[in-house]
């Protein structure tokens, strides 16, 4: 039986010795979700241009929604709470998908020699392509109603950093438990729709009654849609000692799930 090396560096070669394999995969998996559509790959971007005017609607004309601290404009809310929801989107499209990865490849586990760690890193990178349109939205958007915006905006990248780590190893987890635990899929599911409400996207942290404030701090999401607001609407820059704890953890994560993944992949083909 072969041995799987659970060393994070064996991931980082497979990811880079599988580089064209992953671009391949990913703008097939891009691809193929708008094909036989009339406007095809024009719906990456309408969707969010789409989502962002419901949210200017609702929360600027509906609910007269402000920001705490913020101005009177009706659009600042949305684009505030659209900056976090860029976060939050490329964190449940990778997460939900995990638990499926492995079951709706089963040729490659069956019958063909493939790196089955890359499923999830193709999973991530269709989802930053996505999360990169939004971000182009924003900009646009921003550019027509406020003018430039902040320089710190060039830092971005930056926060999608150990956010797509922590995913990383998050969906190697879930990808592996997918295959042993059909149930997976319907808890993910359940668990991505209240993290909505229990992510600052639609308020700030300093908002929450100071006991639930520690709470949510150890929501993965806090410290990335906090850090992408500051940079996109605010002009902060990153706070280094907070960043290097963060990327800390994130490796961390990311070397437990893969680890796990390494661990478990021997028993992939007795269950499919």
């Amino acid at each position: 039986m072969q041995n799987y090396s659970l060393n994070i560096a064996k991931a980082v070669a497979s990811i880079w010795s599988n580089r064209k394999l992953i671009a391949s995969l990913a703008r097939r998996e891009v691809m193929g979700r708008y094909q036989g559509s009339a406007m095809g790959l024009l719906w990456s971007f309408f969707n969010p241009v789409f989502m962002l005017a419901v949210y200017t609607f609702f929360f600027s004309v509906v609910f007269k929604a402000r920001w705490p601290g913020g101005s009177e404009s009706k659009t600042e809310f949305a684009m505030i709470a659209f900056a976090g929801l860029i976060v939050f989107n490329l964190f449940v499209e990778c997460v939900n998908r995990a638990p499926t990865l492995i079951l709706s490849n089963v040729n490659f586990v069956k019958k063909v020699v493939f790196p089955l760690e890359v499923l999830p890193v193709v999973s991530v990178v269709s989802s930053l392509f996505h999360a990169t349109i939004s971000c182009g939205v924003w900009l646009v958007f921003y550019l027509l109603f406020f003018g430039m915006p902040h320089p710190t905006a060039l830092l971005l990248p930056l926060v999608f950093t150990p956010l797509v780590l922590t995913v990383l190893g998050i969906s190697w987890i879930l990808a592996s438990l997918g295959v042993f635990l059909r149930d997976v899929t319907q808890v993910v599911s359940v668990f991505t729709g209240a993290l909505m409400f229990l992510s600052p996207i639609f308020y700030p942290v300093s908002s929450m009654p100071a006991d639930f404030q520690y709470v949510i701090q150890f929501n993965p999401l806090t410290p990335a849609i906090e850090s992408a607001r500051n940079l996109l609407i605010y002009g902060k820059g990153l706070a280094l000692v907070p960043y290097c704890v963060e990327m800390t953890i994130s490796v961390v994560v990311a070397w437990l799930g893969f680890a796990w993944f390494q661990r478990t992949r021997k028993g992939f083909a007795d269950v499919l």
